[in-house]
């Protein structure tokens, strides 16, 4: 008797369907090469190193022994690679990719790069950004070990004022229901840090991800010995890495350089993860007062610390 999948299994099922039509994965050739799936994996992994045991080979790729085996019977057959004994075992084959091997490895990785680029084209940066960290998850998800995002912080450019004012306002919104109001008061920060800047006193930072920005920290002058922290954002995708941390960590670097002996910043009390990052870094609530603001009933609070 067949049992039907659950809704969730039905979901993994149709996304493996859609993914492997998507890749080509079904398709005659991969990427319009007389190679399989199957066969690109195996000239990859063989093209990482000088030679390859086929016991090593048939661990890494998870392949049946006789499958690999008429693979690699038919690269051999096709000039893609030799086959040897191992110098440590005798009872081990060795295979290594010959000249013709490695143009074919090289041709199917130049097309693979190309399509992968060609459907990341379509897509808006905020869909590569939603797309990779997806498959990201999956990965961490399903067990396989993720390698260590690196992230860096660099100066404010050409574009990243007008991310920094649509990014907080889509935010805000999305996560605590502001209205309008929140963004045009960004716009209206961001304007005038950008008119009235002092270079020696003044300054902004992006954090950026895999080449796309996911967080902000500005540093401006309150008055001649008092600086004030602004506009500290982390996108979600990008908390839980210290980004936070470290731009306020750069904003005091900053100021402190900058000669001011004091340094404050106006917050919401239901902003709760900016509330810890500033509590880390050593700021302390001095007031707090209700007010209504961005379509809803709120707690400003001031935070400040000695430089």
């Amino acid at each position: 008797m067949s049992s039907s999948l659950t809704p969730q299994a039905t979901v993994v099922r149709d996304f493996n369907r859609f993914y492997t039509r998507i890749i080509g994965a079904l398709d005659e050739g991969l990427v319009r090469t007389p190679f399989s799936l199957a066969d690109a994996r195996v000239l990859y992994e063989l093209a990482q190193r000088p030679a390859t045991e086929v016991p090593a080979l048939r661990r890494e790729l998870a392949l049946d022994p006789g499958y690999l085996s008429r693979i690699l019977s038919r690269f051999a057959a096709d000039g893609l690679v030799e086959r040897s004994q191992s110098t440590v075992d005798a009872r081990r084959q060795v295979v290594t990719l010959t000249e013709a091997g490695r143009a074919a490895y090289d041709l199917l990785n130049e097309r693979t790069q190309a399509e992968i680029e060609a459907l990341l084209a379509r897509l808006t940066e905020t869909d590569r950004g939603r797309l990779v960290e997806a498959m990201r998850t999956i990965r961490g998800v399903l067990g396989e070990p993720v390698p260590p995002r690196a992230y860096l912080l660099r100066p404010v450019g050409p574009g990243d004022l007008g991310w920094v004012v649509h990014r907080h306002g889509v935010r805000y919104a999305e996560e605590y229901g502001w209205d309008v109001t929140c963004e045009a008061l960004i716009a209206r920060i961001v304007a005038e840090y950008a008119d009235q800047r002092d270079p020696q006193r003044e300054n902004a930072w992006i954090a950026e991800l895999d080449g796309t920005p996911v967080g902000s920290v500005f540093c401006v002058r309150r008055d001649d010995e008092v600086a004030q922290l602004r506009l500290l954002l982390v996108e979600p995708a990008a908390r839980g890495m210290g980004i936070g941390s470290r731009l306020v960590d750069e904003c005091l670097r900053f100021a402190r350089q900058a000669g001011y002996r004091e340094i404050m910043l106006w917050t919401n009390d239901v902003l709760g993860e900016a509330r810890r990052i500033y509590q880390k870094a050593g700021f302390e609530l001095r007031d707090q007062a209700p007010h209504h603001s961005f379509g809803h009933d709120l707690v400003e609070q001031t935070w400040w610390r000695r430089l």
